[in-house]
């Protein structure tokens, strides 16, 4: 039997895809802490915003392990590591691009509040944030408004030593709605790549440039993590 040709890295990943990348995940022995998808959908964006590429050997133990504790050499992360890199070069398609994407966001109940239920994908953000800090040293006005919309879904408590950041989020409206909030982390990811990946002859986003929708990825359906927390075995 003839085996199947392997899946190129820049086939956007199916439904049953991101089933599987769930399972893989789960599946990472303890005591290491991998994060889910929302978390990993949000830390993937974080590492694509830096001012500078990130090897992979960098940003892909933090998958498996959210503090970048290695693996055991019993567990196989290739197909793990595969998936993973084919959602990163679909981002990375659409951030290039200036294009809409759909953050894995996970809708679990109608009357949670929307910036609940978008905290573990900007806390996948953060995650990147923390190992990757080069983006946060620019101070310019450019980066603050959208981090603020970003960082808006933490508790001020959280961000106590950030009295600029908290300043802004002190400006901003809260969203209407889940549809708002996510369109949040996609205006704000594209306006925080216009500063850290510049191109030129693109058209620049702007707050509102799209209509507001519901979450478009699969997994809106309830299938997802909630809370805001790395995973806990």
């Amino acid at each position: 039997m003839t085996a199947a040709a392997p899946i190129p890295t820049n086939t956007p990943l199916t439904d049953a895809d991101m089933a599987e990348l769930e399972r893989r995940l789960d599946a990472v022995p303890a005591p290491l802490e991998p994060l889910d998808l929302m978390m990993l959908d949000g830390y993937l964006v974080g590492v694509l915003l830096q001012p500078e590429p990130v090897p992979d050997a960098q940003w892909l133990p933090h998958v498996s392990d959210a503090d970048g504790r290695p693996l055991t050499t019993s567990f196989d992360p290739n197909r793990l590591h595969t998936l993973v890199r084919r959602r990163h070069a679909e981002l990375n398609r659409a951030i290039h691009g200036r294009q809409w994407f759909d953050p894995w966001v996970f809708e679990l109940d109608d009357d949670a509040d929307p910036l609940e239920t978008v905290m573990p994908w900007v806390a996948g953000f953060a995650t990147a944030m923390e190992f990757f800090p080069k983006l946060l040293r620019n101070e310019s006005q450019q980066v603050l408004e959208p981090l603020a919309v970003l960082y808006r879904a933490f508790d001020p408590e959280d961000l106590e030593d950030a009295d600029d950041l908290l300043e802004m989020i002190e400006m901003i409206e809260p969203p209407t709605d889940l549809a708002d909030a996510v369109e949040g982390l996609v205006t704000s990811t594209l306006l925080l790549a216009d500063v850290t990946r510049p191109q030129t002859g693109l058209a620049k986003p702007r707050a509102g440039a799209w209509p507001a929708r519901r979450p478009g990825s699969p997994g809106t359906s309830g299938r997802g993590p909630a809370g805001g927390q790395r995973s806990r075995r």
